[in-house]
């Protein structure tokens, strides 16, 4: 299958992610926004007014949000670039469809980021075919995007994750595993953390300050506030780009690319 863009092109969308979600005044948010409402600071163009200054303004859950290329897709792909505004009875529809296509396009980022680890090598192949069968059904109707049953398409792609990640780490000596840990506020600074397993773990506000995180796994952990300065990053496996928005982090860390140099 041609490779996917597997990240937002909010020029190709509809300014889905400021319409559908709800959100509450927070930290992260300056209004109370329901679901399927526009936000106020949409342009009529499908542009945010303020998004050179989204953090200033208040808007910090924006800055790290992350479609994956959900948006662009349903706006070109599943809804033959139509929108809610040219034709307001594809609201619902469109509003419904973009968790479902987001959490399949998250997934398809982890395959495609697994299909990179040399040391999975033997795991290619249905890597491949689950990152194919994922594209299939993102490729659904409304109808049938709305019905799909993500816990099952979930149940089918994380063990491969999961094995992928296994072989990634198996030569380091240091794999703390850290699995769905509460790490809030954690001090770890210098540790050595090499291959660690931090699947779905806590680490909001994490003192991780100079700590070797070579060939860690952050797949789906909570990184908001986590202080990475100094951190090194090297073939650090499935860090999303939301994970490091949400982060503390400085320049050097943020280019730092998935595999080991």
């Amino acid at each position: 299958m041609p490779e996917r863009e597997l990240r937002a092109d909010c020029a190709n969308c509809a300014a889905l992610c400021c319409v559908a979600p709800a959100f509450a005044k927070s930290p992260d948010f300056a209004i109370n926004k329901p679901a399927g409402t526009a936000c106020r600071n949409l342009g009529d163009d499908f542009r945010c007014t303020i998004h050179e200054r989204l953090d200033a303004g208040g808007f910090h859950g924006c800055v790290v949000f992350d479609c994956f290329g959900a948006g662009q897709r349903l706006t070109q792909e599943t809804f033959g670039g139509r929108t809610w505004r040219t034709a307001p009875e594809l609201a619902g529809p469109m509003f419904a469809s973009l968790a479902v296509m987001r959490q399949l396009h998250e997934l398809m980022w982890y395959l495609t980021e697994a299909l990179k680890l040399d040391e999975a090598r033997r795991l290619h192949p249905k890597l491949r075919e689950a990152l194919a069968r994922t594209d299939e059904l993102a490729a659904g109707s409304p109808e049938e995007l709305r019905g799909l049953d993500l816990d099952a398409v979930r149940g089918r792609v994380n063990p491969l994750l999961q094995k992928a990640s296994e072989l990634a780490r198996a030569s380091l000596k240091s794999r703390r595993d850290h699995r769905g840990a509460d790490l809030i506020g954690r001090r770890m600074r210098g540790a050595d953390l090499r291959g660690a397993s931090f699947r779905g773990a806590l680490l909001i506000g994490a003192d991780l300050r100079e700590a070797d995180l070579r060939r860690a796994d952050f797949t789906g952990a909570d990184l908001r506030g986590a202080d990475l300065r100094g951190a090194d990053l090297t073939g650090v496996l499935f860090l999303t780009q939301s994970q490091r928005r949400a982060a503390v982090i400085t320049d050097r860390e943020k280019h730092v690319g998935p595999t080991m140099s």
